[in-house]
């Protein structure tokens, strides 16, 4: 454990004794740990924090775990996250598994069994950053109809020619792409593209949306792509 003393572990859990309990354990190993209590702060600790690995609940007040799963992997596909939830249904672990995590431990649970998982995610995670051939990310480029993304570089090839896109737009298409044939009501994408649960308003994806279009539509008033549901939401039809 000596190489790891130094790893840092973002514990998003709002029971209070589970989230203290961890804390006391990880630390005792060597970690060092945070917790957060709510679905917005751990995004906060997330970003100010920027952890090793990710402990994280699905039942949490002000924004849900699987919201905050796919927040996290519209920015980075790597870092390790466990699921540690009492939802654990083979159809809760496969939705957790669908939108990125990397392991799935349902409460109540054994501390060594968690302890060896937390062990694992990390070792593989270090082997990963030591050298090991980095997997292809399935955001490096994506093509629809004229149009090609490069989300390496943060460029869109359209028929207006290259654009520059910004970290927002870039977050909402994989977004879009990850979810493609399926509506996304503008509350889902505001808390996962934005991480907001409450507070901003459904009109900001409008205006994205309008971007998207004029973009990447040969049409912008008929949209072959980035189609609205009436009442539902927004879909990304390809």
């Amino acid at each position: 454990m000596s190489n790891m003393n130094k790893k840092k572990i973002l514990v998003i859990e709002d029971e209070t004794h589970i989230a203290e309990g961890l804390k006391l354990n990880l630390k005792m190993r060597g970690f060092k740990v945070k917790i957060a209590s709510d679905g917005p702060s751990g995004l906060s600790e997330w970003k100010s924090f920027d952890p090793h690995l990710i402990i994280l609940d699905i039942m949490l007040p002000g924004l849900d775990g699987l919201s905050i799963l796919q927040h996290i992997r519209l920015d980075d596909e790597r870092i390790p996250i466990l699921i540690l939830s009492a939802k654990n249904t083979a159809a809760d672990r496969i939705k957790g598994f669908q939108n990125g995590v990397d392991d799935y431990l349902s409460k109540p649970f054994h501390l060594d069994e968690f302890l060896l998982r937390v062990d694992r995610l990390l070792t593989r995670s270090n082997w990963h950053q030591n050298g090991a051939k980095k997997e292809h990310s399935q955001y490096d480029t994506y093509i629809f109809g004229s149009n090609r993304i490069d989300f390496h570089n943060g460029i869109a090839q359209c028929a207006e020619g290259d654009i520059a896109l910004t970290d927002q737009e870039i977050k909402l298409l994989k977004l879009f792409i990850a979810n493609r044939g399926v509506v996304l009501s503008r509350k889902e994408i505001l808390e996962i593209g934005w991480g907001y649960a409450v507070g901003t308003s459904s009109r900001t994806v409008d205006n994205f949306v309008v971007r998207f279009r004029k973009y990447f539509e040969n049409n912008p008033k008929k949209p072959k792509y980035f189609v609205s549901r009436r009442s539902l939401g927004y879909i990304f039809d390809h």
